[in-house]
């Protein structure tokens, strides 16, 4: 193979949630992707439990929401640190948390890649990297004696928290260890006499028994100040004395489908790229899984890296523009480090984390505490820092009802295939005309909203006379009424969607 043949554009290493979503993304916005997977078949463990509003939008934003919908539960409350929050209907049109099993959002996502010509290749592991001008070499341990190499364009690490590719990139990943050991697994628990068991406090730790799916129980123990190896194996053994230790009793624990055990780290990737290679997901942050935060923050960096990757692959932005990923979303881990800390430290056992959890507790009581705590779990609340005055400028877009002249619409359903929208809800000719000078690069939509807009974190605000929506479903440029400023527009979409096309 010639120095400047590519076997496909973009590798991603990992076919968890964060590399399928990626995957998808990539093929939306028209680049060849493959997929490089070290375990031979998906694991079918249940781990991570559930999507939250901000995933839920922007699986609708590709009109494929229904397929999780119909396999998952709607849970009207959530909790921070196993205190009951609420969430309010109004903030989103999917606005509480589904209840939806790892092993089938993998399932699902692995499903839609096919339809969009992903490549999935399985027992395939990242052993080496090399990087140069014109792109990166992946070097694979596979099935096969001899040793496989891919060529691509750029390659991204969706490979967990152990990333390999962010140890071959040099990537340092600064944080907080451990200071406690979580035991996890699905059994059948035959002497639980109670429906579930949810944060049960003891003296040196606490434990959940939660029926996920009918006959089995996810049951977690928690215990401070012992913390395990890292490579130390975690058994069903383990689960039951820890039960044992907590709760007195293991209520006759048997029959495990899988076991498996994590901690309180935190830690953070120093940059999200080097070079051609990037990070996503666990790769890029690993935290306390209090919340049910982590596979939501994967799957929503693949939404944002996605379309920007594509565009620099196709060759309409400059490369530049992968940097404002690390800029939008480092920031968004380093708030969920903080928060899943805080929730941790809540956790711990002892009278002043007694008193403590009584006195947070009293505050959630208070819709204002209640509402911040349910945007920053529920990622609704993210606005990344672009230019512009206008309340939605960096926020998601609400997905507001419109009208067109083929019919009803919402706002979501505009983003079906993944390109930027100009959205005019005013028939304004200076719109339509900036929109002319960047004709094929953005949609142009016009429509009427007779609605105010609800939009997290900033309350009911008047409808824009226009918007401009990225990809992600982030607006990056508003109007309210009056002219438009136009100046800021062309700036918006340069900067977004690239140069203005010759001819």
């Amino acid at each position: 193979m010639g120095h400047t043949g590519m076997d496909t554009d973009v590798v991603i290493a990992g076919a968890g949630p964060t590399g399928l979503m990626l995957a998808c993304e990539l093929r939306l916005g028209g680049v060849d992707v493959e997929v490089v997977e070290r375990l031979a078949d998906r694991t079918g463990e249940s781990r991570a439990g559930g999507m939250h509003s901000r995933t839920l939008e922007t699986l609708d934003q590709r009109g494929v929401l229904d397929r999780f919908l119909a396999v998952g539960e709607p849970q009207l409350v959530g909790h921070f640190s196993g205190l009951m929050l609420e969430f309010d209907a109004s903030e989103s049109r999917h606005p509480y948390p589904l209840m939806i099993l790892q092993s089938a959002i993998e399932r699902l996502l692995e499903e839609w890649a096919a339809e969009l010509g992903v490549r999935v290749r399985r027992s395939s592991e990242v052993t080496g990297i090399r990087q140069d001008e014109a792109g990166v070499t992946v070097e694979l341990r596979t099935a096969q004696a001899s040793p496989a190499t891919l060529r691509a364009r750029y390659l991204v690490g969706c490979d967990g928290g152990r990333s390999t590719v962010r140890k071959l990139a040099g990537i340092a990943f600064p944080g907080t260890p451990a200071t406690m050991t979580a035991l996890i697994g699905d059994v059948v628990l035959p002497d639980l006499a109670e429906e579930y068991i949810w944060a049960r406090r003891c003296p040196s730790g606490e434990f959940s028994a939660i029926a996920f799916e009918p006959g089995w129980y996810r049951v977690i123990t928690s215990e401070y100040d012992r913390v395990a190896g890292r490579d130390e194996p975690a058994t069903f053994e383990q689960l039951r004395e820890s039960l044992i230790r907590l709760a007195g009793t293991d209520y006759g624990m048997h029959s495990p489908k899988w076991v498996s055990r994590f901690g309180d780290a935190a830690r953070q990737a120093a940059r999200y790229r080097e070079g051609r290679v990037l990070l996503a997901g666990d790769a890029a942050h690993i935290h306390f899984p209090a919340g049910g935060q982590g596979l939501n923050m994967g799957v929503q960096d693949a939404v944002n890296l996605g379309w920007k990757l594509a565009s620099v692959v196709r060759g309409q932005t400059p490369e530049s523009l992968l940097d404002s990923y690390h800029a939008e979303r480092h920031p968004v881990a380093e708030r969920v480090l903080h928060n899943t800390r805080a929730q941790a430290a809540l956790t711990r056992p002892g009278a002043q984390t007694d008193a403590l959890r009584d006195v947070f507790g009293s505050l959630i009581a208070f819709d204002d505490v209640n509402r911040y705590l349910a945007g920053m779990l529920t990622a609704l609340d993210i606005r990344y820092p672009l230019d512009g005055d206008h309340p939605l400028t960096g926020r998601r877009v609400p997905d507001a009802d419109l009208k067109t002249p083929e019919g009803a619409t919402r706002v979501h359903e505009l983003l079906h295939t993944a390109r930027p929208v100009l959205l005019d809800l005013r028939g304004s000719a200076e719109v339509a005309a900036v929109a002319g000078e960047w004709a094929g690069l953005v949609d142009l939509v016009e429509a009427r909203s007779d609605d105010d807009w609800r939009v997290p974190a900033v309350g009911r605000i008047p409808a824009p006379a226009a918007l401009l929506i990225r990809p992600d479903g982030h607006v990056a440029w508003a109007s309210a009424a009056g002219a438009p400023d136009t100046s800021a527009l062309r700036t918006a979409l340069a900067t977004w969607l690239g140069p203005r096309p010759q001819g």
